[in-house]
């Protein structure tokens, strides 16, 4: 049977890894970055580009101007009259029968509720007005003993 190799192994290696780590010797590695003196690079002279000869194109050639092109007029054609057609009557209508609308019954009158008394409210007891704020800080005294 085949092995599956999975990357199991990988997690508890880096957290070994990472525990292994401190930060001490990152620490005292900048220090020493900071007190070393780094030697001095010495300056490279810029390198000149050499100037490039000036390129003198020929002239463009004449290209001849074409006459505007004319376009050939055409004849108007003639369209036959158009015939006239007389105007249709307008039907007339016929007057609607008026309906008669039937009356509602008469409903009898609703009955008079009793009035019920206003319901009272529990009261809560109120909170003094001032209160005093605790604070973090005691007040300082100027006059020292």
């Amino acid at each position: 049977m085949a092995h599956l190799h999975r990357p199991s192994f990988l997690l508890p290696l880096l957290v070994i890894t990472i525990s292994l780590m401190s930060g001490e010797e990152v620490v005292a590695s900048r220090h020493l970055l900071e007190e070393s003196t780094l030697p001095k690079v010495p300056e490279l002279p810029k390198p000149e580009l050499p100037t490039l000869p000036k390129v003198e194109l020929p002239p463009l050639p004449h290209i001849p101007t074409l006459p505007e092109p004319t376009l050939p007029t055409l004849p108007k054609p003639e369209l036959p009259a158009v015939p006239q057609v007389p105007a249709l009557e307008k039907p007339e209508l016929l007057p609607l029968p008026k309906l008669e609308v039937p009356k509602l019954p008469e409903l009898p009158p609703l009955p008079h509720l009793p009035d019920l008394p206003k319901p009272t409210l529990p009261t809560f007891p109120s909170l003094p007005k001032d209160i005093p704020f605790p604070s973090l800080f005691p007040p300082h005294s100027t006059t020292t003993p």
